[in-house]
């Protein structure tokens, strides 16, 4: 049996509430993990933008574009 075997086997043998705690325990490092990613990738689209390496586009425009790369694919 493999050592993530072993750990989920313990797992479901936890009361419900300990089980709850356990998915919260495990869910917060994933959720920051996530918010640094969203942060560098929003200061990086920003730094490109003021480096003049992004055109402003309305809505449509933008819209329009994805929908022919898409079909591209």
């Amino acid at each position: 049996m493999t050592n993530l075997d072993k750990v989920l086997d313990e797992a479901m043998d936890l009361p419900l509430e300990q089980q709850e705690m356990l998915i919260q325990i495990l869910q917060r490092p994933m959720i920051e993990r996530r918010r640094d990613e969203i942060a560098q990738d929003a200061a990086s689209s920003l730094a490109e933008f003021r480096a003049g390496k992004l055109k402003i586009q309305t809505a449509s425009e933008a819209i329009s574009e994805l929908r022919d790369f898409i079909k591209s694919e």
